[in-house]
């Protein structure tokens, strides 16, 4: 996966100065501004990825509905690349489309740029993705970088060329205003405070600059040393490291050989502890903690306690980076380096030894922290899948891939349930779990347990009849074993696989059983789950112990001291007070649960408050309101679509809350008339997804309506029919205050219009906007 998720419109912030590079980002906004698809190529450290973040943020104002960046160094199968990118756009992937087909339906009417970077190890997966979602998608926009071309019909490449360097008898002041010696001189200031060059020393530095072909990560690396070297000593070891090089393969790219060059240099630098602690760090994938490095890589040569001062050298040395998240810095090998390392790894015979121990490590935090999904730490426990998520992917490969461990396979994957509905990856999950119980036959608590979890995510996607079949199979399995919990689980699942056919006297008594079994075992998680499938249905049919099951629920999660639990259990509350239509009290309590479910960044639990609120406001005969919360709603849903094949409207796919969903709409429909409340609808989807759940909240109102529409004659021209509504409005002399006033969207999206319109006309000023808007046809 992504070693980082970002969310639309979110890039991460320039921590070290942007150096040169003007004449490229023009190049690239030129070049987004006429076509669709444009890739960044080069060697590996050439500086793709800062080209590509640079022009992202230049043009971001041109899209409206954000900039994605999709980080894929860390992801090593192709087949995870679309889960990827639905994870990095903020969607979550909890029904049976395809995560593709979740792309395409979010993007077809969103005007977005995605940033795909680190393409090459995936590039045939990449360019068909790209491809499809350039079809589909008629508003989206690509920026890729990679070491190769995507072969995608309509793209633009950009070779990123090394940084430009003085010329051999340039001046000095001329020769530090070149940019590889800018940059040089810029990092070398942040690695050393004070750092200085007088004229007379300044073409040692443009030497060293040109010795390594002005490729900015070997730059970097350079640079850095100045907190050890001075520029003469960097100078003379280059030498030395070049000297190695000069016989290399010249079936090389020259780039190449270079950048190995400074890699080589760089590891030379390092103690021998360092280096072999390098080595060892290449079997992360994505970053890692301090307490994973110590436990994955100390022993023959490496004492636990010496991890953190070898891990700080290795960060002084440029050669890890390091972030902090949650509380905690978080580390990471630069792709080009990880590689390096895992080179030598593999040439030293412990890359095996490795990545089993890394493996074990990662299988023993699943497996103490499946105790902490129901209680209160569970927002640690889910956050830890969302940045641990390449390591988990790793682990499960090796046990896959390596025989005789196909058990602590299905054992992870099965351990992993709680945060992988929180975050919506259930189609990942399936395909672990399926590979794992494909290649074991053999009964085991393991195996039992896989097969529950496979059932309860394949219902989840819709797919009913294979769900049943399943669940049928780990009872039967449960039994020969006497697996009292795998029984217990796999009954409260197949209760709610039945509710889901119909059969809701069938379903009621499974529940009622999956209810008494997590009782005798004393197992609150499960018996919360029960609890709140038992309070829905009971509500949903006019019973009053759905009150009963539902405060338990509460009251469970308050003494475990669980949030995300409680944002289901409040809702479940919730929906037996909108039945008894004691609508302030649930109003109350469905606000709480979507806090509570945004905590845990749960949206679906989100969404199932939300789809409430509408149901209370329609109560109310607050009609235009609840039809804008019902368009709230189906945003949200498009970030947890949780919903089954039969029925992507709602988020449970149980006959009576369909029943339920569809009386709100009809009589939302009926009395607003079918085109107020298409309209009252299209506000509250065309919000932001954090302003919907804003107005959910009752904290923001979403705005009225669409604004008027460009008449046909204008089609010939280039520009979308909003944006000829915006240049003609310029040249009325609105400003952009006053054209989101007058079309009825945001400051900033009017912004976003007239920077588009610049960018596709080539135009540098609003008067020039003006004075073409007048030679058009009308």
């Amino acid at each position: 996966m992504s070693g980082g998720v970002r969310g639309v419109g979110v890039l991460p912030v320039e921590v070290t100065g942007f150096v040169g590079r003007r004449g490229e980002v023009r190049q690239v906004r030129q070049l987004l501004s006429g076509g669709r698809l444009v890739t960044l190529t080069g060697a590996g450290g050439i500086g793709k990825t800062r080209l590509a973040l640079r022009s992202a943020a230049e043009v971001g104002r041109a899209f409206p509905d954000g900039v994605c960046l999709v980080e894929l160094a860390a992801l090593s199968e192709g087949r995870l690349l679309a889960q990827t990118v639905v994870d990095a756009v903020g969607l979550r992937e909890q029904s049976s489309l395809a995560p593709l087909e979740i792309l395409r339906g979010y993007l077809a009417e969103r005007k977005v740029l995605l940033v795909l970077d680190n393409c090459e190890h995936l590039i045939d997966a990449c360019g068909a993705l790209v491809s499809a979602l350039l079809q589909a998608c008629p508003g989206l926009n690509v920026l890729a970088t990679s070491r190769q071309v995507l072969g995608v019909a309509g793209e633009s490449v950009v070779p990123v060329p090394p940084l430009a360097l003085p010329a051999p008898d340039c001046a000095p002041q001329a020769a530090a205003q070149s940019e590889a010696v800018s940059l040089f001189m810029q990092r070398a200031a942040s690695a050393r405070a004070g750092f200085a060059v007088s004229e007379d020393r300044m073409g040692v530095v443009a030497e060293i600059c040109r010795r390594l072909d002005g490729i900015p990560l070997a730059i970097e690396l350079a640079a850095a040393r100045v907190r050890a070297l001075s520029v003469e000593e960097i100078l003379h070891r280059l030498d030395d490291r070049f000297a190695l090089l000069t016989g290399g393969s010249r079936a090389a790219l020259p780039r190449q050989r270079t950048l190995r060059a400074a890699i080589d240099w760089s590891y030379g630098m390092c103690s021998e502890p360092e280096r072999l602690l390098w080595e060892r760090l290449s079997v992360f994938s994505g970053s890692f903690d301090l307490q994973a490095a110590e436990a994955v890589c100390c022993g023959e040569g490496i004492e636990r306690g010496a991890v953190f001062d070898l891990v700080a050298g290795l960060v002084d040395k440029s050669v890890v980076g390091c972030e902090e998240s949650g509380g905690r810095m978080r580390y990471r090998l630069l792709e080009t380096l990880r590689q390096y390392g895992q080179d030598l790894l593999a040439a030293s015979g412990r890359q095996p030894a490795l990545r089993r121990r890394h493996r074990d490590w990662y299988q023993h935090l699943v497996k103490q922290g499946e105790t902490d999904w129901f209680g209160p730490d569970d927002l640690d426990w889910l956050a830890w899948l969302r940045v641990e998520r390449p390591n988990l992917r790793a682990a499960l490969e090796y046990s896959l891939d390596e025989p005789g461990q196909v058990t602590a396979a299905m054992e992870m994957a099965g351990c992993l349930w709680a945060p992988w509905y929180s975050v919506g990856a259930l189609s990942e999950a399936r395909g672990w779990l399926e590979r794992a119980l494909a290649l074991e036959v053999e009964d085991s608590p393991e195996r039992a347990k896989a097969l529950w979890v496979l059932g309860w995510f394949t219902r989840e996607g819709g797919d009913t009849t294979e769900a049943l079949r399943l669940l049928a199979e780990c009872r039967e399995a449960a039994e020969r074993l006497d697996d009292r919990s795998a029984l217990a689980w796999a009954t409260q699942f197949t209760a709610a696989a039945t509710l889901s056919t119909g059969d809701i006297e069938g379903g009621l008594a499974l529940a009622t059983e999956g209810l008494q079994r997590q009782r005798a075992l004393g197992d609150y998680g499960g018996m919360l789950i029960s609890l709140i499938i038992l309070a829905m249905v009971l509500s949903l049919l006019g019973d009053p112990r759905a009150l009963e099951y539902g405060e338990e629920a509460v009251a469970l999660c308050e003494e475990k001291g669980s949030t995300w639990g409680k944002s289901y259990a409040l809702w479940g509350v919730g929906l037996e007070m909108v039945r008894r239509g004691n609508t302030r009290r649930a109003t109350t309590l469905l606000r709480e649960g979507l806090r509570f479910g945004r905590a845990a960044g749960d949206h679906l639990a989100c969404v199932y408050c939300a789809e409430l609120l509408a149901w209370i406001a329609a109560q109310e005969g607050e009609h235009e309101q609840a039809a804008r919360l019902l368009g709230a709603v189906n945003l949200m849903r498009h970030t947890a679509p949780q919903t089954s094949d039969h029925n992507h409207r709602v988020p449970l796919n149980s006959a009576p809350f369909l029943a339920e969903h569809d009386r709100c709409e009809a009589s939302v429909r009926g009395a607003l008339g079918e085109a107020a409340f298409q309209a009252a609808f299209a506000s509250g989807a065309e919000l932001s997804v954090e302003d919907a759940y804003a107005f959910a909240l009752g904290e923001k109102a979403p705005a009225a309506g669409p604004g008027p529409v460009a008449s046909a004659a204008q089609e010939a021209v280039p520009l979308t029919r909003r944006e000829r509504e915006v240049a003609a409005l310029i040249a009325q002399g609105l400003s952009n205050k006053q054209i989101a006033t007058k079309l009825v969207i945001s400051p900033r999206t009017a912004e976003g219009h007239v920077e588009h319109i610049l960018v596709k006309l080539g135009f540098t000023s609003r008067a020039q906007i003006a004075a073409w808007t007048t030679q058009q046809p009308h």
